[in-house]
């Protein structure tokens, strides 16, 4: 039987450990078409980049958050596929706009 409450600890324990000991971060910027805007903070992590906050501002101006602290809900989750910055559609940011929409 699959133990999905220790499946969700592991999880978090894994996200907070990187949240918690990042040292070298990177913030990106992703514009959908339908005008809404996601913006991710990633840790190199076994050689990749995983996200380890993401926030997402909807066109309605909705802003919704996802970390350790909160994995998903109704609207999204914090992906746990790494990010492929030579794949996926994403533009560098700096640190402050990242934070200025995490924060707002």
């Amino acid at each position: 039987m699959i133990d999905l409450e220790r499946i969700r600890a592991e999880r978090v324990a894994y996200f907070r450990a990187l949240d918690e000991s990042a040292t070298l971060r990177h913030h990106f910027r992703h514009a959908d078409e339908d005008g809404g805007l996601r913006y991710f903070e990633a840790d190199p992590d076994r050689g990749k980049l995983t996200v380890i906050k993401r926030a997402e501002l909807t066109p309605a101006s909705q802003l919704h958050r996802y970390s350790w602290e909160h994995l998903e809900d109704k609207h999204g989750f914090l992906t746990d596929q790494a990010l492929d910055t030579e794949e996926d559609p994403v533009e560098t940011i700096p640190a402050e706009e990242f934070q200025h929409a995490w924060t707002r």
